[in-house]
């Protein structure tokens, strides 16, 4: 498989995130509750558990900086630096632990949380949201944490076999 594979799932998650998914939540979710797809951050955490956390480090920095600009121009640099960081953070803690769909999902949801309390807290430390905390945790973090979860269990088989395979070609241990 080619690495521009890669770059053409992320930039098509990329697209299907912001318009697509949208639209597929139901309606009564989005009266009381707001979720908001990560679809790409999803795929980056699995790059740096399934491939390499250094490639997970620089698709995150790139892929949040394009969605800091097309998305979220009120700062540059909070979508870059906590996808960046968690894909490098999925990819490190995988290095010590066997590759199981429990553990890997385990560090799927605590790198979800991680990224919106790290949008939460860059946001409320330079004052461009005024919202309390609790209330986004229970209103916005969980409920995107639990449906990027999902999307991950659902996707979780395809895209191991997709980067392992990806892995195996790379370094030629390919039976």
């Amino acid at each position: 498989m080619n690495r521009h594979v890669i770059w053409l799932i992320l930039f098509a998650l990329f697209i299907l995130q912001g318009t697509l998914i949208v639209w597929l939540l139901p309606a009564a979710w989005q009266s009381t509750v707001y979720v908001t797809p990560h679809l790409t951050l999803v795929f980056i955490m699995f790059i740096g558990l399934f491939h390499h956390r250094h490639a997970a480090l620089i698709y995150g920095l790139i892929f949040g900086l394009l969605h800091d600009f097309i998305y979220y121009g009120a700062m540059l640099g909070v979508y870059s630096f906590g996808m960046g960081l968690v894909g490098y953070l999925a990819g490190l803690g995988q290095r010590r632990q066997p590759n199981l769909i429990f553990y890997n999902l385990l560090i799927t949801s605590i790198g979800l949380l991680l990224f919106e309390f790290l949008n939460y807290g860059i946001n409320r430390l330079f004052k461009l949201i005024t919202i309390d905390l609790n209330w986004a945790l229970t209103h916005y973090m969980l409920p995107s944490v639990l449906f990027n979860l999902l999307i991950a269990l659902l996707c979780y088989v395809p895209i191991r076999k997709l980067l392992e395979g990806k892995r195996t070609a790379v370094s030629g241990n390919e039976d």
